[in-house]
């Protein structure tokens, strides 16, 4: 686990994670915005990096580079925005918006079985990019040994979503032993 840290400490960079009021990073439009690849990915300035179609216009989606899945996306806000440990309950919108792409691209890529999915956070430190960004994976099923251990259920690095049944009428709930839990949303 040490040295997943200092993976992703050191692919992070100098700064990164440190976050200043509403879980964005200070200066989000200046030097720090103009850093952040998932930024440049939203600007449309990484010509590499194909957007997939998406509903709604503040949120982006695009493979995952390292895919830990057949299907591998990742669902990201245009506006930076901090990890997934600076979520309060203003952004239950937003993250019910980000599974809601995630489930529309496994189907427009014809994947419809959503009980083989696996949708989640990393949990600082061990992300390497310090933008909120949604992991969609399927089959979750077929994930390879690494891909299982990177994307486990509800570990102390990897903070799932479920699908089927999401609730939460007062917000996010992060407990000590860093598992999101939510209470009366429904995101199916």
């Amino acid at each position: 686990c040490q040295s997943i840290s200092k993976c992703c400490e050191a692919a992070a960079g100098a700064g990164a994670g440190q976050l200043g009021a509403e879980g964005k990073e200070p200066g989000s439009g200046g030097p720090e915005g103009q850093q952040c690849v998932f930024c440049r990915i939203a600007r449309r300035e990484e010509p590499g990096t194909a957007l997939l179609p998406c509903q709604y216009e503040d949120l982006v989606c695009f493979r995952d580079i390292r895919p830990g899945a057949p299907h591998h996306y990742l669902v990201v806000p245009v506006e930076h925005m901090g990890n997934c440990k600076t979520l309060k309950s203003e952004h239950i919108p937003i993250v019910k918006r980000m599974m809601e792409v995630g489930k529309s691209v496994l189907q427009r890529n014809n994947f419809n079985d959503l009980n083989d999915i696996r949708m989640g956070f990393h949990w600082p430190p061990f992300c390497s990019i310090s933008h909120l960004h949604l992991h969609v994976l399927a089959p979750a099923s077929q994930l390879g040994f690494l891909s299982r251990l990177i994307y486990r259920i509800n570990s102390y690095w990897f903070i799932t979503v479920s699908v089927m049944h999401v609730n939460f009428p007062s917000g996010f709930q992060l407990q000590a032993e860093n598992v999101m839990s939510f209470q009366h949303f429904n995101c199916v």
